[in-house]
């Protein structure tokens, strides 16, 4: 039964191909009948993962190709969700490397390539896209080969199999001279050649790594991961072997196998293969389950530390709880542990001020997506700017550094030059492609946090950049990020048309007529430095000569509505970004003026 599983895991970096990659699969692998229609990205499950076009939780499916059984991961391709692609390595044997013909290797693509390489897996390298205009396969086959060596692959992974074709179109082939482009059998049959049976030990007592968490509305958590030895079915007792050295005793309530696009119950789990395990109420990931419990917990894959954290908070503002239902610190703080579960990349801890929690992660993205689902199961939460995580080495204080990978065109490299030297950037690398200009730049990942958005402005929308943690180094002295101050709110009521008339003046505004405002918001910015106090919510008096057919909103332009992302990245040390169910407000820590004075000149003395 071994000899018939292969366990592959797909990476690359975001925007390659993984996901419709395996729509393809699945489809070859008779995941539809011939009168179905699949999904486009049908592993990508999450609402948000739809909305924003990316894959955020690794998710396992399979699919039958002849005799074998084909275990697919998909992971994320988002540095920020590194930890998902870092934990599914002990449970597969191979990886697809999916690079795009035009791209190349990315900065993701380095990154999970290392530690496929560290975890001994014999890779595949499927160059993805090659119907794209201007793509060369050719030539990115020779820069990813260049990356096997920069990594340190051994001759058996430097001689990893080269696959050409489109995920979107259907087809894949092993020669760019071949004429057939129908189909992507011969990626399946390079799968089933190239990646080596499981290691695993079918006459064994029964073990396995917990590599992934699932959950199911009659059975609870169920444990996913790679059977190391023995086989588990429905009944069986079981220990499980926890990371501070106790033993907890329980009963297999059912096992289950990952096939096409859904589960269905197995009965039991062969060695080898890779299935989710129910009966264990508080399994966490990186334990190991056994059938004995002499049996020794498997080590599991090293995580790289979190490098951004933010602050959570209870709501105080005058509207809280007008919106959510979940507004406590308990509430709050019972969700974060919840997230750790599942999440083994992320770090929580609570500050020494009360019902504020410290949240860590790889980067400001990853949180976001927290605070984004926090927000849809009702929650009302309180979000700090980002701050790097910092530490002492030799006596000196260190902050992560980072290599960014920018792509933009050629007239529009002084802008952004002047932008990253801002932010402490220094420019490593500098190459003409065409028309673009392709930069490395190290840049402490204080001067990452809102760069893409000003990255945005600066090219138009033509500059593409990606990241990778690089190394710490002495921390590199002030940031200053945005150049402008705020417009704040000194009233608590509905904004008014006649109001932001005049205040359109000084800055660009946030909030439009009749949206209710308070005290200590942050309705605006400030065309200036510094933060301005005003009313928005001042209406005109009625007089006898006013006009009753004008009216005043109809020469105000739109208020600039942010996405979460952008307002946390966009706030300073002394702001809140405000979620809730329904609305995203930017709002001062404090929100009574004379108190932020008072604190303002406290601050100054010392």
């Amino acid at each position: 039964m071994t000899e018939q599983i292969r366990n592959v895991a797909i990476i690359a970096h975001v925007d390659h191909g993984k996901t419709t990659l395996v729509d393809e699969l699945l489809k070859a692998g008779g995941a539809v009948e011939a009168h179905q229609e699949l999904a486009d990205r049908a592993m990508d499950s999450m609402d948000l993962e739809r909305e924003k076009g990316i894959t955020i939780k690794a998710k396992n499916t399979a699919v039958h190709w002849g005799d074998y059984t084909i275990n697919i991961v998909d992971t994320p391709g988002h540095a920020d969700f590194g930890g998902e692609v870092e934990r599914v390595m002990r449970m597969v044997d191979g990886v697809l490397l999916v690079v795009d013909a035009y791209e190349g290797p990315q900065a993701q693509t380095r990154f999970v390539l290392r530690k496929a390489l560290e975890e001994g897996l014999m890779p595949i390298i499927v160059v993805n896209k090659i119907d794209r205009d201007a793509s060369d396969p050719l030539a990115v086959q020779e820069k990813v080969l260049e990356l096997l060596l920069e990594l340190g692959a051994d001759e058996r992974q430097f001689e990893a199999p080269v696959l050409y074709g489109s995920a979107k179109n259907g087809f894949f082939m092993k020669d760019l001279d071949s004429g057939a482009r129908d189909s992507v059998e011969p990626l399946l049959e390079t799968i089933v050649e190239r990646v080596p049976a499981p290691e695993a030990d079918p006459g064994g007592s029964f073990a396995m790594l917990v590599s992934n968490i699932d959950w199911d509305d009659y059975v609870g958590r169920i444990a996913i991961g790679k059977v190391q030895s023995g086989a588990v079915s429905k009944g069986d007792t079981a220990w499980l072997l926890r990371k501070d050295g106790t033993k907890v005793k329980a009963t297999v309530t059912k096992v289950i196998e990952y096939s096409k696009l859904g589960s269905h119950d197995a009965g039991s789990g062969e060695a080898g293969n890779i299935v989710g395990v129910a009966g264990f109420e508080d399994v966490d990931i990186g334990e190991t389950l056994a059938g004995d419990s002499r049996t020794e917990p498997m080590p599991f894959v090293s995580i790289d530390p979190p490098t951004v954290q933010m602050q959570f908070a209870v709501n105080d503002g005058p509207f809280a709880g007008r919106d959510g239902k979940n507004v406590t610190s308990r509430a709050i703080w019972d969700r974060l542990q919840r997230e750790l579960k599942t999440n083994i990349s992320i770090e929580v801890g609570e500050s020494g001020e009360a019902g504020i929690f410290n949240v860590a992660a790889r980067g400001a993205m990853q949180i976001a997506v927290l605070v984004e689902t926090m927000r849809r199961e009702g929650y009302e939460v309180l979000v700090s700017r980002p701050t790097v995580i910092t530490h002492f080495e030799d006596g000196v204080e260190v902050e992560p550094f980072e290599t960014l990978y920018l792509e933009l065109p050629d007239d529009m490299t002084g802008g952004v030059i002047q932008a990253l030297a801002n932010r402490k950037g220094q420019v490593e690398v500098m190459n003409p492609r065409g028309t673009m200009t392709y930069m490395e730049v190290v840049i402490p990942t204080r001067g990452l946090i809102g760069f893409e958005f000003e990255l945005m402005n600066l090219t138009s929308g033509h500059g593409v950049m990606s990241h990778l943690f690089k190394e710490y180094r002495p921390i590199a002295g002030r940031i200053r990020t945005r150049q402008q101050g705020t417009l704040v709110s000194m009233a608590t009521g509905a904004a008014m048309a006649y109001s932001l008339e005049a205040l359109e003046e000084r800055g660009i505004l946030f909030v439009g007529p009749q949206d209710e405002v308070y005290e200590g918001q942050v309705i605006g910015q400030n065309q200036r430095d510094g933060d301005l106090a005003v009313n928005p919510t001042k209406a005109k008096n009625l007089t006898n000569h006013r006009s009753a057919t004008k009216s005043i909103d109809e020469g105000l332009k739109p208020p600039l509505k942010m996405t979460l992302e952008r307002a946390i990245e966009y706030i300073e040390p002394d702001e809140y970004v405000e979620a809730t169910p329904s609305f995203i407000r930017l709002r001062k820590r404090i929100l009574c003026p004379h108190e932020r004075k008072r604190k303002d000149k406290a601050m100054a003395a010392e």
